[in-house]
């Protein structure tokens, strides 16, 4: 498939602090990527060096198969939607949405109306006087309507309620389905999104430690529970990532997808498994108790 975006040996230092180190991945063309990872990370240094906002360290970076710093045929083809996302302040909803529909060669007005009806939208309203979750809407929208070959969104719900942020799932799920293109989705909320996503890549202390398939990373985790000498036996040799004491019981959590036989193993020892969510799996990973390494290595 085209490549999209391609990073090798990304890294950003501030000082003696190692912002991101070493990362390494491609974005292929009409995929939505999750790039998840706790506040701190490095997903939103990662985002404004893949928009031109700002410099890495050191590295290679080709977006469109160029570099992106002042160039505009790379530009135009983008929308980064920011998490503090600044406006002036004279500016109504609705011209928030006129710039927008300069900026992007792609932009749908009827969508944005729609959108506009869809999350109840003042559009007179000044930007400034907007509530924390009416802002987070304006950047949907135009992340949505802007149609961009590249779009990509930092936490782009802060504020919304849950009904709003499902609005959004569905919104952006219906119209990738019309107009397919390259979305890359930060977010904590990890289970909301786990179902719009198809691939996805961890970031934790600046490093990619995961970047995977989300079909595959589904069924990767798994928790037994059990007496803790059945369960010691049947996690041997498996990739254990979180373990809880229960008493004469224990809990434990694993990398690795079961097979029937293993199935079949735990039942004859009265274990219980428990599929573990993607959410669960990637705070075991970034939880500090284990040292996770890229699945692709194994």
């Amino acid at each position: 498939m085209t490549k999209i975006v391609e990073v090798k040996g990304l890294t950003k230092t501030f000082g003696n602090v190692h912002a991101v180190s070493e990362v390494t991945f491609t974005l292929e063309a009409d995929k939505i990527y999750g790039l998840l990872g706790r506040n701190g990370a490095g997903k939103t240094t990662i985002m404004h060096i893949l928009t031109a906002q700002q410099f890495a360290t050191s590295g290679e970076l080709s977006v469109f198969g160029e570099h992106p710093y002042e160039n505009n045929l790379v530009l135009s083809q983008l929308c980064f939607i920011k998490e503090s996302q600044k406006y002036p302040d004279h500016f109504r909803v609705i011209d928030v949405l006129k710039v927008a529909a300069v900026i992007y060669p792609n932009w749908d007005q009827q969508f944005a109306e729609q959108l506009l009806l869809d999350f109840r939208l003042p559009v007179k309203q000044r930007v400034k006087k907007l509530s924390r979750g009416m802002l987070s809407s304006v950047g949907i929208i135009i992340g949505l309507a802007s149609r961009a070959p590249l779009t990509i969104f930092d936490e782009p719900y802060i504020g919304l309620d849950a009904v709003a942020r499902s609005l959004f799932y569905d919104r952006l799920l219906e119209d990738y389905s019309l107009y397919p293109r390259t979305v890359l989705l930060s977010t904590h909320l990890i289970d909301e999104v786990s179902r719009i996503l198809e691939h996805v890549m961890v970031i934790d202390g600046g490093k990619l430690i995961m970047n995977e398939e989300a079909d595959v990373l589904r069924g990767l985790g798994c928790t037994v529970v059990g007496l803790t000498t059945a369960v010691n036996a049947f996690t041997a040799g498996r990739e254990v990532i979180n373990r809880e004491p229960l008493g004469a019981m224990v809990s434990v959590t694993f990398m690795g997808e079961l097979s029937q036989a293993d199935r079949r193993e735990a039942s004859d020892q009265g274990l219980q498994l428990i599929p573990v969510s993607m959410q669960q799996l990637i705070v075991h990973l970034t939880g500090g108790k284990h040292q996770a390494k890229d699945v692709n290595s194994k």
